[in-house]
């Protein structure tokens, strides 16, 4: 999506009866792996972010009606990935007892033995420090680290002004770099 007139045509298609099954179906081929990729870092598990991602469309498909264009529109399904992905986090959570930055930490743990999972040690650390972060950090840490998104744009998702976000980050860094250096041996 490169201008605001596409996008405009695009939702315009979108909220049209006539065309919104195809443009939705592009809608689904253009994001599916951005999306996939940035749930997949929430929760973890390959499975559960099909199950995640599943659900985000239908949200979107739903609701696309509403939106009103004040952000752009992967901004907007970001944001609604976003919240499922917690919202899902959060349920499992709950289902087994525990505090979510345990539940997560108890996945990223189990990456290892996950078969869609194909990184290495250090990628396994990475996890397991990222996982240590309060929610916000781990957010912030992905989407600008991972995913290589601006501060505009994640403070458009997450609804926080660029100044905090900045911090987050910083801190999320330094936590990353002390849980690395502590756990690598």
């Amino acid at each position: 999506m490169n201008t605001l007139t596409e996008e405009i045509t695009l939702l315009n298609q979108l909220q049209n009866n006539t065309t919104k099954e195809q443009a939705f179906r592009w809608l689904i081929s253009e994001y599916k792996e951005r999306l996939y990729w940035h749930i997949r870092k929430i929760v973890i598990s390959h499975d559960d972010t099909d199950d995640v991602l599943q659900n985000t469309f239908i949200k979107v498909y739903r609701s696309i009606d509403k939106f009103k264009g004040e952000s752009k529109l992967f901004s907007w399904m970001y944001r609604i990935a976003t919240n499922e992905a917690i919202t899902f986090i959060n349920k499992r959570a709950k289902e087994k007892n525990i505090d979510i930055s345990d539940m997560q930490f108890q996945l990223a743990s189990n990456l290892d033995s996950d078969t869609w999972f194909d990184g290495d040690k250090i990628q396994i650390i990475l996890q397991k420090a990222i996982a240590t972060l309060p929610q916000k950090q781990q957010l912030v840490f992905n989407m600008k680290y991972f995913d290589d998104m601006k501060y505009q744009e994640i403070s458009d998702i997450l609804d926080t002004s660029v100044g905090a976000l900045k911090a987050s980050y910083h801190h999320a860094v330094k936590k990353i770099e002390e849980y690395v250096k502590f756990n690598q041996h």
